[in-house]
């Protein structure tokens, strides 16, 4: 759920980073947040509790254009993915206008990533919003380690309808701007239909 900045003209838009804990969310963030140009960012803010950590920050990419005559500013932020902070990640994610999936690719974490997708599915629901109505994007992360499942594989198990997938290896950011950049499209081509 977009709002708009009239008196800055912008559009802003909330990003969720959610998946399994350990498999690449805050990497992700971190690796934009490092590319993204320090003029056009906010800081990056963590939010520490004794067992989990958020992850949020802001930035106006300017190359993605405008709409209406408004520039859109993204809001990322990240889920803790442990499986006793439900309540953190459903209250997160109220309001967000695109969700992507950070599946971590190892063999030992299929039902971790099983779990997280549940439980996504059951936020989003809960604030009724069926996970196919919403931007949505499958990152495929840990490419590079040993005892990985086959894409083939991981795209049956995990894909949830016709979203987009990436693979990735968060560390050296291969993958994660495309990532980025996919579900920010996607976001922005939404709004201009509601906004047409």
């Amino acid at each position: 759920m977009s709002f708009i900045n009239y008196a800055n003209r912008e559009i802003n838009c909330k990003i969720v980073y959610c998946g399994p804990g350990l498999s690449g969310k805050t990497t992700n963030v971190t690796q934009i947040y490092r590319r993204a140009n320090p003029g056009l960012r906010g800081k990056l803010v963590t939010l520490n509790t004794e067992m989990e950590r958020t992850l949020f920050f802001d930035f106006l990419p300017l190359e993605l254009g405008k709409i209406a005559g408004f520039n859109a500013r993204f809001h990322l932020y990240t889920v803790p993915g442990q499986v006793f902070y439900e309540a953190s990640r459903h209250l997160i994610l109220k309001g967000a206008d695109g969700v992507i999936f950070v599946a971590d690719s190892q063999k030992e974490r299929m039902d971790a990533n099983y779990e997280a997708i549940r439980d996504l599915r059951e936020a989003l629901s809960s604030y009724n919003i069926d996970i196919t109505e919403i931007p949505y994007v499958l990152q495929l992360n840990k490419r590079d380690l040993e005892d990985i499942h086959d894409l083939d594989f991981l795209d049956r198990e995990l894909r949830i309808d016709r979203e987009p997938i990436y693979e990735a290896v968060a560390t050296r950011n291969q993958g994660v701007q495309e990532t980025f950049k996919r579900i920010a499209r996607d976001v922005l081509g939404r709004l201009r239909e509601e906004t047409s």
